[in-house]
């Protein structure tokens, strides 16, 4: 059974009680436990700041997208969006698709999301050729739980089998999702974006 589905069931005190104590019992030197995929790029993806909304069907994915707009006061704005099929199945929200990237935020999907660094894989198929800093601080990436990976090999192994005519140029991740207050050099080139992401499980 999924995480997410896992996620929406309640523990018992008991159950909660006693998954506490084994970790306690613990010892720091013991290697450390393999997270299935979805737990760990779940636990990755909120260490990094990120949101993601939970969807088990379109429906849900169309709900949650509603919400963002609310939350944030994005209705009767411009969206940057390079994806014909999204601005078709979302153009009953009141927006305007534009390629104009000073939107109020951007609207895509993604390569793959990965594990074990809780970042989003992408590329020239979703940002054609323009570069993170060049594109609005707000984004909503909609993603399937079958695009979860690993890790950026397999990520990029994903791509390469998946475009096997033309590899797409453009490949980065966005790991940073909350702002940052001070900058320095540790952080510099890295862009941190506001990010949503609306998940849907179709496995």
């Amino acid at each position: 059974m999924s995480l997410f589905r896992r996620l929406f069931s309640s523990k018992s005190k008991s159950d909660q009680k006693n998954a506490e104590r084994l970790e306690e019992d613990r010892s720091k030197y013991m290697p450390e436990i393999n997270l299935p995929i979805d737990e760990s790029f779940m636990i990755n993806f909120k260490r990094n700041g990120g949101k993601f909304l939970y969807c088990d069907h379109e429906d849900e994915v169309l709900d949650s997208f509603d919400k963002i707009l609310l939350e944030n006061d994005w209705y009767e704005q411009d969206v940057c969006c390079f994806d014909m099929g999204l601005e078709h199945k979302f153009s009953g929200f009141n927006l305007t698709f534009v390629k104009n990237t000073s939107a109020s935020f951007f609207f895509a999907t993604c390569e793959y999301l990965i594990a074990d660094n809780g970042s989003i894989l992408i590329s020239s198929n979703q940002l054609k050729e323009k570069k993170l800093t060049e594109l609005p601080d707000n984004f909503i990436i909609l993603a399937a739980t079958s695009q979860l990976v690993n890790n950026i090999g397999e990520g990029l192994k994903g791509i390469k089998e998946k475009n096997k005519n033309t590899i797409p140029s453009n490949i980065t991740t966005i790991k940073n999702f909350e702002p940052q207050k001070e900058k320095d050099f540790l952080s510099y080139g890295s862009s941190s974006k506001n990010l949503y992401l609306l998940l849907l499980e179709d496995l």
